[in-house]
């Protein structure tokens, strides 16, 4: 499954990091986002969600509220099927544009999905 972190950060003790380990080692294809920062290990981290190269089933969201307003626009328009606001990233506005498009919108923890089998 394809999936897009938004929030993605190349500091091992970082939630985002975790998860992005995580869905490798569970067999996922993660896709970093974070507008200034090159490479988390070998992977290319894309400055936006619109400049990932391949469609996303999944986005996986590491950003408050406060932040995620310069995202809206491309998350509505990503063709992705769900999104996962992590623990501080809940945003119940969004969550409702989404739910309205069609798309799944949850508040849940990436790394206990994957740990859970619930992913």
């Amino acid at each position: 499954m394809n999936v897009a972190v938004i929030g993605a950060s190349n500091k091992p003790e970082r939630y985002s990091y975790k998860a992005i380990a995580l869905l490798r080692e569970k067999g996922h294809k993660p896709y970093p986002v974070h507008p200034s920062l090159p490479m988390v290990e070998d992977l290319t981290v894309y400055p936006a969600l619109k400049n990932i190269p391949t469609p996303v089933d999944t986005i996986s969201i590491y950003l408050s509220a406060a932040n995620q307003t310069a995202i809206i626009d491309d998350i509505l328009e990503s063709g992705a099927r769900r999104v996962i606001f992590n623990p501080g990233a809940e945003n119940p506005e969004l969550s409702e544009r989404l739910k309205k498009a069609g798309i799944e919108a949850i508040n849940a923890c990436t790394l206990v999905l994957l740990k859970t089998g619930q992913f």
